[in-house]
C-alpha cells in the first residue's frame, strides 16, 4: 500500500491543520499495527471525524433545532474483512471487541463497553435485512476524549461505516449510519443520549438538523466556509473539569423542559406554542413551582429562532450576524438553560472563568459560548486570526498547556479512504 496515495484526499479530512508527513507516519503506524495485530497485509482504511456543537444548545431532547459541524480530529480504522461472523476490534482508549455476530441479542455484561456498540450496530443492520459479518479492526483516534467533540459517536460512526462497506455495498446514508449509532448506544451501551453526535460526526461539513420527528430528523447541509474566509479561527478550550456525578444535572434539562411542555398536556416542547407558554405563564408558574424550568423553556423557544437566524446568516455571507447569533445562545445557556457550571458545586466554575476570559480577551471581537452538554468541559470559540496566538497563550496560562486546540469543519463525511 503506498501511503502517498491519501496525499490527494487529506484536504478534505484535515483542511489545513495537517502537515503530510505528520498524516502520512500515523497512517503508516495504523497499518505496522494490523499486520502486528491480524498478521495481514493491506488493509483498508476508514475515517470519521469528530463533532462540533454549532449553535442549538439542549433542543434535540425536546424536539428542536441544532446546527453541527464535522470536525477535522478523527478516528481512523485499517480493517480487513473475514468470511466468518467474527469481529475483532483493538481500539486505542477502547475496550478490545472480540465477538461472534452469530447472536446480536442484546446482553447485560456488556454494557458500557465498545462491544455493545458493535452488537447493537449489528442488530440495528439485521433488523433491517441489512447483511452484517466478521472483520479485523484497529483504530486510533485524535477525537479527546472527555472534550465534547464526541469520541464515542466518532466510533460509533465508523464501526456503522465499516459494515455499511464491507456488506452494505455502501447504500446506506450517513443519517442511517448515524441512527444505527444511536440505537447501539441507547439500547445496547445504556446510554440515553440523542442524536445530534452522531448525525454531526457522520455527515461531514456543517449540517443543520431538525428532530421535530425523532425518528425521521430533517437534515440539510450548510457551506461553513464562510467562518474561515472571513477570517475567523475556532478554538476549543478544554477547562480541564471533571464529568463524574453530572448525570443529574444533564438529565434535569430535558426532564424540566418536558416539566413544561406537561403543562400543556405534550410530551416536549417542540409540540407546544410559544405563544400559548406566555400568555400561560402565571398559571403554568403556579403548577410546575419550578422556574428555572420555565427559563430552560424560554431558552428552548429562542434557541430554534436562533439557529434559523445562523443558518440565514452562513447562507448569506452575513459573518456579523452569524457571531453576534453565537454569542446571544451562549449568553441564553449562561442565564436561562444554566448548564455553564453545576448547581451542586457553585464553586466549580471553570467555563465561567472560561467564558469570562476569552470575552476579556477578545474585547467584543469573535463570540465565544460553552459547548455541548455543559456544566464542566469545554467551550467553543470563534477568534479572528490575528488574535489567535495571543487567545491561546493566555487561555493556556490559566488551564494548562494544551488545554486550546484549534479545529477545522471538516469537508468530508464518514467513509473508507483506501
Amino acid at each position: 500500500m503506498k501511503i502517498d496515495s491519501l496525499h490527494r484526499i487529506y484536504t478534505g479530512l484535515y483542511g489545513s491543520l495537517y502537515t503530510e508527513r505528520e498524516m502520512d507516519r500515523r497512517f503508516e503506524s495504523l497499518i505496522k499495527t494490523h499486520k502486528k495485530l491480524f498478521e495481514k497485509n493491506d488493509p483498508m482504511l476508514f475515517s470519521s471525524g469528530g463533532r462540533m456543537e454549532v449553535i442549538g444548545n439542549h433542543t434535540d431532547h425536546n424536539q428542536g433545532e441544532v446546527i453541527g459541524a464535522t470536525i477535522n480530529l478523527d478516528t481512523i480504522g485499517a480493517v480487513t474483512k473475514r468470511d466468518d461472523m467474527h469481529v475483532t476490534l483493538s481500539s486505542l482508549g477502547f475496550r478490545n471487541v472480540d465477538i461472534d455476530l452469530s447472536d446480536t441479542s442484546m446482553r447485560e455484561d456488556e454494557r458500557d463497553s465498545s462491544t455493545a456498540l458493535v452488537r447493537g450496530i449489528a442488530d440495528w443492520m439485521r433488523k433491517r435485512k441489512i447483511e452484517v459479518g466478521g472483520f479485523d479492526a484497529n483504530t486510533t483516534t485524535r477525537v479527546l476524549r472527555g472534550s465534547g467533540l464526541s469520541s464515542s459517536a466518532a466510533i460509533e460512526v465508523l464501526i456503522g461505516e465499516i459494515f455499511n462497506h464491507l456488506y452494505a455495498d455502501d447504500r446506506l446514508s450517513p443519517l442511517e449510519l448515524a441512527l444505527a449509532g444511536k440505537y447501539a448506544e441507547n439500547n445496547y451501551y445504556g446510554k440515553p443520549s440523542g442524536l445530534l453526535d452522531q448525525v454531526a460526526c457522520s455527515t461531514g461539513n456543517m449540517v443543520k438538523i431538525d428532530f421535530k420527528d425523532p425518528l425521521k430528523p430533517k437534515t440539510s447541509k450548510i457551506n461553513g466556509s464562510l467562518i474561515e474566509e472571513s477570517g475567523y479561527k475556532i478554538v476549543i478550550v478544554d477547562t480541564k473539569g471533571s464529568h463524574a456525578d453530572l448525570t443529574g444535572e444533564y438529565a434535569s434539562v430535558p426532564q424540566e423542559m418536558r416539566l413544561v411542555a406537561s403543562y400543556f398536556g405534550k410530551e416536549n416542547l417542540r409540540e407546544v406554542k410559544e405563544s400559548e407558554f406566555f400568555r400561560l405563564l402565571p398559571e403554568v408558574r403556579k403548577k410546575t413551582d419550578n422556574d428555572r424550568a420555565l427559563l430552560r423553556a424560554i431558552h428552548f423557544f429562542n434557541e430554534n429562532k436562533r439557529v434559523d437566524r445562523a443558518e440565514k446568516a452562513l447562507k448569506e455571507g452575513n459573518i456579523d450576524l452569524f457571531l453576534s447569533t453565537i454569542e446571544e445562545s451562549g449568553k441564553s445557556s449562561y442565564e436561562l438553560l444554566q448548564n455553564v457550571y453545576p448547581s451542586s458545586s457553585p464553586r466549580t466554575q471553570g467555563l465561567s472563568l472560561a467564558l469570562e476570559m476569552a470575552r476579556e480577551i477578545l474585547k467584543g471581537n469573535g463570540a465565544v459560548r460553552v459547548h455541548g452538554g455543559g456544566f464542566a468541559g469545554t467551550i467553543l470559540s470563534f477568534v479572528p486570526e490575528e488574535m489567535k496566538a495571543a487567545f491561546i497563550l493566555k487561555m493556556d496560562r490559566l488551564f494548562g498547556k494544551g488545554a486550546s486546540q484549534t479545529i477545522e469543519i471538516r469537508r468530508d463525511r464518514v467513509r473508507r479512504i483506501l
